[in-house]
């Protein structure tokens, strides 16, 4: 999944499976998913018809929903990139959708790989999606902010020229690596 603009996601999953290049049930999903939802599509990666364009991610925002990952095509990208609603999906084409089904509703589903539940909590920027597993959210929470903290110590010291690098030769020692001069 590559991001097609630069706006960051954050929300709930709401799946949906469909089979290669069908938008019926995408159509229903929008109509369905709640404000703040993320819609996760299923179509098993096949980028040879588009599955939501322009018009279908102006009537998701219009709705509230707060982004979509699609494992398969889009169309309008140009449009997209300047669109202020996150959008990941497997590739672009021009060539429309079927709309004949079937399909499956908040069911799991996999998603570029990775298993995606309803209620997932999805956050994504440029660099790729991550998916947590509410019940996991507290603990990943506490070892992000640990993180966070840490790095700004870092990059203060990088700033003043003092970053230790110390750790690097020492591990390389350690995993028998020889220097050569």
């Amino acid at each position: 999944m590559r991001p097609y603009n630069t706006v960051s996601l954050i929300g709930c999953a709401f799946t949906v499976k469909t089979r290669p290049g069908d938008n019926l049930l995408l159509h229903k999903a929008i109509d369905m998913a709640s404000s703040g939802d993320v819609i996760v599509v299923d179509a098993q990666g096949d980028i040879t018809n588009a599955l939501i364009g322009e018009l279908m991610i102006t009537w998701a925002q219009v709705r509230g929903i707060a982004g979509f990952i699609i494992d398969g095509a889009i169309r309008d990208a140009g449009v997209i990139k300047r669109m202020s609603i996150p959008v990941y999906a497997a590739g672009v084409t021009p060539a429309g959708p079927y709309k004949d089904g079937p399909g499956e509703i908040n069911i799991p589903v996999s998603c570029g790989g990775v298993t995606v539940r309803p209620g997932d909590i999805l956050i994504g920027d440029e660099d790729g999606v991550v998916v947590i597993n509410p019940k996991d959210a507290p603990g990943i929470l506490e070892k992000a902010r640990k993180t966070v903290t840490k790095e700004a110590g870092v990059m203060t010291d990088i700033k003043n020229g003092i970053w230790d690098r110390t750790w690097v030769d020492k591990t390389l020692r350690e995993k028998g690596c020889e220097f050569v001069d």
